[in-house]
């Protein structure tokens, strides 16, 4: 199980709706808890965990900093196999989450920022029952080459991009986003003019609406 940080319902009692948002690549929990903490207002019944990814970070000596998988060339083929190595992970994470709130798999998101992204659109189409949406801050989609044929569930999904990104590159959400549509998944993209590799305030806006509409 992975250790996590906690947002707990605006509302108080037990959450009717899970969010789980994923760090990426460097980061930790703790880094993408003001995400959470933006949006508990206007979900106030939905409880915000941000978990730590199972991996030390090996580009830098610091206990807190973490990662989903290594990435040392950057290749298309490293992230494929890095993902498939971390889904584990992940989806014991998700299980157990689901377990112990009690909730159906419609009742939780997943939230990434780009590793955390990677990490999101492997994993959430390949369960056997679709979670709520996927909404994917900063990255990009792993796996297309088996994504169909591995394809258990059809989530809807939302990808945002930021147009000066120099770490995953915004040329990357249209690929993605064509792969996923033509594997029959509900695509939304969401372009933010002149942001780099972050999550700005229509970035924050936007989530928000699809989570809104999701968990509806």
């Amino acid at each position: 199980m992975l250790t996590f940080y906690r947002i707990a319902p605006a509302a108080g009692g037990a959450p009717a709706h899970v969010v789980i948002i994923l760090h990426g690549l460097g980061d930790s929990g703790h880094g993408l808890l003001s995400l959470g903490e933006s949006w508990k207002a206007a979900l106030p019944d939905t409880e915000f965990l941000c978990p730590d990814a199972p991996f030390p970070f090996d580009g830098m000596p610091m206990p807190e900093a973490r990662q989903w998988f290594a990435l040392r060339q950057f290749t298309l083929q490293e992230m494929n196999d890095g993902a498939k190595l971390a889904a584990p992970y992940l989806n014991n994470f998700i299980d157990t989450i689901l377990e112990t709130r009690g909730l159906p798999p419609e009742k939780l998101a997943l939230v990434g920022f780009s590793q955390g992204t990677l990490m999101s659109l492997y994993v959430g189409p390949r369960r056997e029952r679709p979670v709520a949406g996927i909404l994917g801050y900063s990255g990009l989609l792993v796996g297309s080459s088996t994504l169909e044929m591995e394809m258990k569930s059809k989530p809807p999904i939302m990808l945002v991009h930021g147009t000066a990104d120099d770490v995953v590159p915004f040329a990357a959400m249209e690929p993605s986003a064509d792969v996923l549509r033509k594997a029959g998944i509900e695509v939304e993209t969401v372009t933010c003019e002149g942001t780099g590799h972050g999550i700005d305030a229509r970035g924050i806006s936007a989530g928000l609406a699809f989570l809104q509409r999701v968990f509806q």
